[in-house]
């Protein structure tokens, strides 16, 4: 990846933060978009390579178009997007539903990130990337996710189209369905479990862990070494591609 641009949404926790962190030690320049500032700070403090930071709310288009031009100005063409911002929980009906915001975060903002990384594509004739992380969500039916579930299920839809509309120009565009992944919004959803069964947070990791064949959660640096080799001449001519990365948990 030396000499290679990639902009990492959602780079200041979780899966985009362990992104980062591999992607720069593969040797590529990073933009590291998200809302909290702060956090982005603390992980490009850890890198050892040339690092642009935005603070941006990516349902904005506007501001999303301002910050893939200035982090094109700050190191050069990009040569991947990897999009991984997102918002999760539950949402139902009534005054509180949370149904609109989550897919206008997950499904709008991506779209949008993807729109504005494409503008500013470094030339080919080299491969350039799309990598978006969707969600085992997008396969399985879970109560009371409407939102995430919808919006991670249209995040796949969007990788199909965008992948066999950039493919003539040598764009390839892919997406990951983790499953449970050791992340604050993973513990979270657990908590959240654990209340539901009236049990700790023990008993509601094993109840998860029981549904996955390898019995464990995957790991964010599991997940980032997905998105490097798919960023890699390894991967080349997969587009158009959901990747299921679960420990066994859905393999349809």
């Amino acid at each position: 990846m030396t000499g290679k641009h990639v902009v990492v949404t959602g780079a200041g926790t979780g899966i985009g933060r362990a992104v980062a962190r591999r992607l720069a030690r593969d040797g590529a320049s990073l933009t590291l978009l998200a809302r909290d500032r702060g956090r982005l700070e603390a992980v490009a403090a850890t890198l050892d390579v040339a690092t642009h930071v935005v603070s941006c709310d990516i349902t904005d288009r506007t501001r999303v178009d301002r910050a893939f031009a200035g982090a094109s100005e700050a190191l050069g063409p990009i040569h991947a997007l990897v999009a991984a911002s997102g918002i999760g929980g539950p949402n139902g009906d009534g005054p509180g539903d949370r149904f609109d915001e989550i897919v206008r975060v997950n499904l709008g903002g991506t779209y949008s990130c993807a729109r504005a990384s494409v503008r500013h594509l470094a030339p080919g004739p080299d491969a350039r990337h799309l990598v978006v992380i969707s969600s085992i969500l997008a396969r399985i039916a879970v109560p009371a996710y409407t939102g995430y579930s919808a919006s991670k299920a249209g995040l796949l839809g969007l990788v199909r189209s965008l992948a066999a509309e950039l493919a003539p120009g040598n764009v390839q565009v892919n997406a990951i369905c983790p499953g449970w992944v050791d992340t604050d919004m993973a513990w979270q959803g657990l908590d959240a479990l654990a209340e539901a069964i009236g049990g700790t947070r023990e008993d509601a990791y094993r109840r998860a862990m029981s549904e996955v064949p390898m019995g464990r959660m995957s790991q964010p640096d599991d997940i980032a070494g997905t998105v490097a080799w798919l960023l890699s001449p390894d991967a080349r001519g997969v587009t158009g591609q959901a990747i299921d990365q679960n420990g066994g948990a859905w393999t349809g």
